[in-house]
């Protein structure tokens, strides 16, 4: 299964997101922020970033955008978690390279199925 970095600084959502994804046999690292993400990402290397665009110090579109600048995580899908399902949020979070979104609140087997198809290359 695939190595998956949450960045999400809500500790309820993290946990909910983790315990998901570990059921599925994924392999999790956690940030609690844009900044955090970052380092996480570039230490972890995951195949996969699951982050709010909502956070303190850097939020996630910020934190998008530096991972895609960057040769080593810039292949590296991102997918945006938001409460926030706006037109204008989504637009921007594609403009920063994001793959896709997963609107909160989610059911953890649309979390599950979502990810792996996004996995699978068909997001």
């Amino acid at each position: 299964m695939a190595k998956i970095l949450i960045a999400e600084d809500e500790p309820d959502i993290r946990a909910l997101v983790k315990f998901a994804l570990e059921y599925a046999g994924h392999e999790i690292v956690q940030a609690e922020d844009g900044m955090q993400a970052i380092e996480m990402a570039r230490k972890a290397k995951p195949e996969l970033v699951l982050m709010d665009v909502r956070m303190p110090k850097m939020n996630g579109l910020e934190a998008c955008a530096e991972m895609k600048a960057d040769n080593e995580l810039k292949d590296t899908p991102v997918v945006f978690l938001s409460a926030h399902g706006q037109e204008i949020e989504v637009k921007h979070g594609m403009d920063a390279g994001a793959t896709a979104y997963i609107f909160k609140p989610f059911a953890p087997d649309v979390l599950i199925a979502r990810v792996s198809e996004i996995l699978e290359g068909e997001a």
